[in-house]
C-alpha cells in the first residue's frame, strides 16, 4: 500500500518550493529591516496555554486543536497559532520585537487555502501600548504583501475596545442577538451569553447581522483616542485602509485594534491572507505579568494562492559540465570558488557524457553552463547561455564577471 501525506497536509516540493523559499527570504529581510529579532518556539505546548490564551469558547479550542496525552500524563497540543507561545517566551522582557515563521495545526475540513497543517509568518511588538506600534505592525504586513506581489490587498481596520468599555457593548449586542436568536446557528446561540462578539465572526451568521451594534459606538475615551491615533499613523505611512465596524477577529485575547489583510481577487472563504491586533491582557491570561503587545500573522499558503500562477525562479545560476573525468579536479575547484563567491552552482556527480550533463543542466533550470574541457589548458572555459544558445570562450578569471 502506498503511504500518502495525511489528509489536509501537503508536500511542498520543487519548483513550487522555490517560490516558498523566496517568500521566506523576503520575510526575513523585511522584518530585520524593521528591527525584529527572530524567535523559534516549540511545535507543541501545554494545552492550557492555548485554552487560556486563545479562549475556551473559541472554535479553535473547542473543535480544531490537535491535543494528546504524552507518556508523562501531560496534556499537550500542537500549536494552532503562534502568538501565545511567543508571549509565553517573552513574558519577563520589558520590550521586544520578534518575528517568526513555521507550521501551525488545526483540525478542520481541508479545502483550498485551508489546510490542517498550514504555515504562518508573524511578528509581535511587545512592551508598549503606543498606537505607533499598532500602525508599524500593520504597515509591515502590508509592505510584505506588496513586496511579494499579492495584488489588490485591502486593510480592514476596527477597534473592539478594552475591558473598561467592552462590557457595555456586549450587553447591547446580547440584546440584539436574543431578538434574532431563531435566525442563528446552534454554535452562535450558545455564545450569546458566553461570548457574543464571536457570533459576528461566524461564517454562517455574520452576514445576516449587518445592522448589529458595533464596538466603535461604545468605545471609551481612551480607546477612541487610541483608534484615532492608529488611523492617523497609517495615513501618515501611506497605508490604505477601510474601516470595518463588525470586524472582531476569532480569538478572545484581542483588545482595541483589530485588522485583516483581504485579497479581493480570492473567494470570500479564502480572501483573508492575514490579520492581527492588540492583545494587552494575553500575558496575564496565561499566568504572566502585565505585558502590552500587538502583532500579526500571515498565512503563507493563502499568500501563494492569492499570488496566482507563478513561474518559479531557476534553481541555479550556473551548471558546470566536465568533458573528461581527468578534468574533474579542476572543475571541482571552479565549483568551490563560484559557490564561495555567492553563486548557486551544481554539477553531475556521475561520469556521464557531455550531452547527458547538458540535459541535467536543463532539468535543474540552470540559466548558464560552464564547460571545463580542452580550453582549460589555455586558462579558459566554454560558456553557454541556456536561454539564447549563445556560446563563448572566456578566461577563467572573468567567469564571475560573465555570470554577473
Amino acid at each position: 500500500m502506498t503511504i500518502r501525506a495525511p489528509k489536509g497536509t501537503d508536500d511542498i516540493v520543487a519548483p513550487t518550493s522555490r517560490i516558498w523559499r523566496r517568500l521566506l527570504r523576503v520575510w526575513d529581510e523585511l522584518t530585520e529591516r524593521y528591527g525584529y529579532d527572530v524567535v523559534f518556539t516549540p511545535l507543541f505546548e501545554a494545552t492550557e496555554l492555548f485554552a487560556r490564551g486563545s479562549g475556551e469558547d473559541t472554535e479553535i479550542v473547542q473543535k480544531q486543536m490537535y491535543t494528546f496525552i504524552d507518556k508523562g500524563g501531560r496534556s499537550l497540543t500542537l500549536r494552532p497559532e503562534g502568538t501565545p507561545s511567543v508571549v509565553r517566551a517573552h513574558q519577563h522582557a520589558d520590550f521586544h520585537k520578534v518575528a517568526y515563521w513555521g507550521p501551525m495545526f488545526r483540525y478542520e475540513r481541508p479545502q483550498a487555502g485551508r489546510r490542517r497543517q498550514f504555515y504562518q509568518l508573524g511578528v509581535e511588538y511587545l512592551g508598549t501600548g503606543s498606537p505607533i506600534s499598532d500602525a508599524e505592525v500593520i504597515d509591515l504586513g502590508h509592505r510584505y504583501l506588496q513586496d511579494v506581489g499579492v495584488p489588490d490587498v485591502n486593510v480592514a481596520l476596527n477597534s473592539i475596545g478594552d475591558p473598561e468599555c467592552r462590557p457595555t457593548y456586549q450587553r447591547a449586542l446580547r440584546a440584539y442577538l436574543r431578538a434574532r436568536e431563531d435566525q442563528l446557528c446552534e454554535d452562535s446561540r450558545a455564545r450569546i451569553d458566553t461570548n457574543p462578539m464571536r457570533v459576528l465572526d461566524c461564517k454562517v451568521c455574520g452576514p445576516l447581522l449587518t445592522d448589529a451594534p458595533t464596538p466603535v459606538e461604545y468605545l471609551c475615551e481612551a480607546c477612541t483616542l487610541h483608534y484615532e491615533q492608529v488611523k492617523a499613523e497609517l495615513a501618515g505611512l501611506g497605508v490604505p485602509f477601510v474601516e470595518e465596524p463588525h470586524l472582531v477577529r476569532g480569538l478572545d485575547y484581542y483588545t482595541r485594534t483589530a485588522f485583516e489583510y483581504v485579497a479581493t481577487r480570492l473567494d470570500a472563504a479564502q480572501n483573508a491572507v492575514g490579520g492581527g491586533g492588540r492583545y494587552d491582557g494575553l500575558s496575564e491570561a496565561i499566568g504572566g505579568p502585565p505585558l502590552e503587545g500587538v502583532g500579526l500573522a500571515l498565512g503563507l499558503d493563502r499568500i501563494v494562492l492569492a499570488m496566482g500562477p507563478q513561474k518559479a525562479a531557476p534553481a541555479l545560476d550556473v551548471f558546470v559540465v566536465v568533458t573528461t573525468r581527468a578534468l574533474w579536479p579542476s572543475a571541482r575547484g571552479l565549483v568551490a570558488d563560484l559557490r564561495r563567491g555567492g553563486y548557486r552552482v551544481d554539477y553531475e556527480p556521475e561520469d556521464r557524457s557531455v550531452k547527458a550533463q547538458f540535459k541535467a543542466a536543463s532539468r535543474r533550470g540552470a540559466g548558464k553552463v560552464l564547460v571545463v574541457g580542452d580550453e582549460w589548458k589555455a586558462g579558459k572555459v566554454a560558456a553557454r547561455d541556456m536561454v539564447t544558445g549563445e556560446q563563448w570562450e572566456i578566461p577563467i578569471e572573468e567567469v564571475s564577471e560573465w555570470l554577473a
